[in-house]
């Protein structure tokens, strides 16, 4: 029987002298306690050597795999192929079915081998000759570093470091530009106010102030290439008359050095956008494409690094970002909040107030899968990250259009529900109800008098004497009792009222109420025919 055993300098295959003791597992330790009774079990046939670091690791990381390398392919050629009629003891089991089926040699792997295995492993250094131990530690210390590094996968673009670096110098550049651009408005302002209204862009307000400089200028530079027509045609009307204060050179020169700080911050600030853009799409495709760019850097930057986010479940990525406000709300025994930095998602954004908790859960619990894809998967394409996205789009499609489902059935089909419409009854202003003059006509209250003195006998009329020596008096009288009829329409249906109960109570007064009556409505009718001689 012949012994396939790897090591970090090489292949070493030995050959079993005695296969008896092979049967005595538990005793087998102690064939193996010196050096020379280990000789007597097995003994050295061949050992190939690797040449350097990069075919070792080839090797070893061919056996992890179960499959067979070049270098191993060479050896059992080599060595074994001669001995055909003899078993092949190996440690793999899934690597003896490939030498089994490529090279037809009959491989043996049973708890007997296992326990040889350790065994020779204990006395390697004593079995193979050639090799000092100082070299094969140094060996075995070099291949394990290269199998960690080749394990990991290791690659310069998975470092998210880069990604929590960028964010967080994306955010200070946006502070100094508010910052720097506040400064610039507020200090050219005292020059030329009316420029601030004018111009609402701040990139362009910094780059018209260096063009411009003092305001004087306007009228004869040219910043089509800035601005449109119609805003410098009013720019320029606007420094013919504008209130600000005259200012030096001086002040000048220092306002266009603060507007190139800030022209240039911009340009770096969308470099940077761009850089960041790249470093996500090459670390986390598939989160970028759930969350976008920005909400993912900020993700991975709050949690430390992409592999910190990725052992965080679902719930914790939804809040993420909102710890304040979920320990206040434990504290108080209030509502929890729905969300923290998924909020400025696009998916969030678009929802409506009531279903953006919903969306917020749902895109929480596919971002999450999309995260341990990103960093422990070996893939680096975004295509699970499209698809969960187009599922998260169709659910809310549903949820803005109220889709209910049936809950019997295959559940395919929509059910069927009345489309609300909204009935509301149409009501029509009354213009009468502005107007608290009393609604009769002129002649209706000429008719009325007519009737009533048609009723009653005439008696002598002794004032239109008297109306006619002061017309003035009258005139002043029918303004009054206008007046009072405009200011007191209610308190005639009141006096109406008490009027009647009093007519019940005290009959002899009956006789007094009609006399005035008749003066008040002679007074009217001669009111009215004065009015009409008027209008004549």
């Amino acid at each position: 029987m012949l012994v396939l055993f790897e090591t970090a300098a090489g292949y070493a295959i030995f050959k079993v002298l005695d296969e008896a003791k092979l049967q005595e597992i538990d005793n087998l330790h102690k064939e193996f306690e010196t050096p020379e009774k280990a000789n007597k079990i097995v003994k050295l046939k061949h050992f190939e050597k690797f040449q350097d670091t990069t075919e070792a690791l080839a090797a070893v990381t061919a056996l992890v795999e179960g499959k067979m390398g070049k270098s191993l392919k060479k050896v059992l050629k080599k060595v074994v192929a001669k001995d055909a009629h003899e078993q092949l003891a190996i440690s793999d089991a899934k690597l003896g079915g490939v030498i089994k089926d490529k090279m037809d040699l009959s491989c043996v792997h049973n708890p007997a081998v296992a326990e040889l295995m350790r065994c020779i492993r204990s006395q390697i250094e004593a079995l193979v000759t050639g090799l000092p131990p100082k070299e094969i530690s140094a060996m075995s210390l070099g291949l394990a570093h290269s199998l960690s590094r080749y394990k990991l996968k290791f690659s310069p673009d998975k470092v998210d470091t880069m990604i929590v670096q960028a964010i967080s110098l994306l955010d200070d550049l946006d502070k100094e530009l508010n910052n720097y651009i506040m400064r610039c408005r507020e200090w050219y302002g005292w020059h030329f106010p009316e420029m601030g209204k004018i111009i609402t862009d701040n990139l362009v307000y910094c780059k018209a102030v260096r063009k411009i400089g003092d305001r004087t200028n306007v009228a004869g530079s040219d910043m089509s290439d800035l601005l449109p027509e119609e805003i410098e045609a009013e720019l320029k009307l606007a420094a013919e008359i504008s209130m600000g204060t005259e200012v030096s050179e001086q002040d000048i020169g220092n306002i266009g050095h603060l507007c190139d700080q800030v022209i240039d911050i911009s340009d770096y600030r969308t470099q940077l956008y761009d850089y960041l853009k790249n470093r996500m799409t090459a670390i986390a495709p598939n989160l970028t494409v759930m969350v976008g760019e920005l909400v993912g850097a900020r993700l991975i930057s709050h949690a430390g690094s992409l592999l910190n986010l990725a052992k965080h479940p679902a719930s914790t990525v939804q809040i993420l970002g909102a710890e304040k406000a979920l320990f206040r709300a434990l504290k108080t025994r209030k509502d929890t909040p729905k969300y923290g930095l998924i909020y400025h998602a696009s998916l969030v954004g678009q929802t409506t107030a009531k279903n953006k908790g919903k969306i917020s859960r749902m895109l929480a619990a596919k971002a999450s899968l999309a995260i341990r894809y990103d960093a422990l998967g070996e893939d680096t394409n975004a295509e699970m990250g499209i698809e969960n996205r187009a599922k998260l789009e169709a659910r809310l499609r549903q949820l803005e259009d109220k889709g209910i489902r049936r809950i019997s059935g295959t559940g395919k089909a929509m059910a069927q529900a009345d489309k609300y419409q909204h009935k509301s009854e149409v009501r029509i202003y009354d213009p009468a109800g502005d107007s608290t003059i009393p609604s009769t006509s002129k002649k209706r209250k000429f008719e009325e008098v007519e009737e009533e003195e048609a009723e009653e006998p005439k008696t002598p009329a002794t004032k239109p004497k008297k109306a006619k020596k002061e017309p003035v008096a009258e005139e002043e009288e029918a303004e009054t009792s206008a007046a009072a009829e405009e200011e007191t329409p209610k308190k005639k249906k009141k006096k109406k009222d008490k009027k009647a109960e009093t007519a019940v109570e005290e009959p002899e007064e009956e006789v007094a109420v009609p006399e005035s009556t008749e003066k008040k409505k002679k007074k009217k009718k001669k009111k009215v025919k004065e009015e009409e001689e008027d209008d004549d």
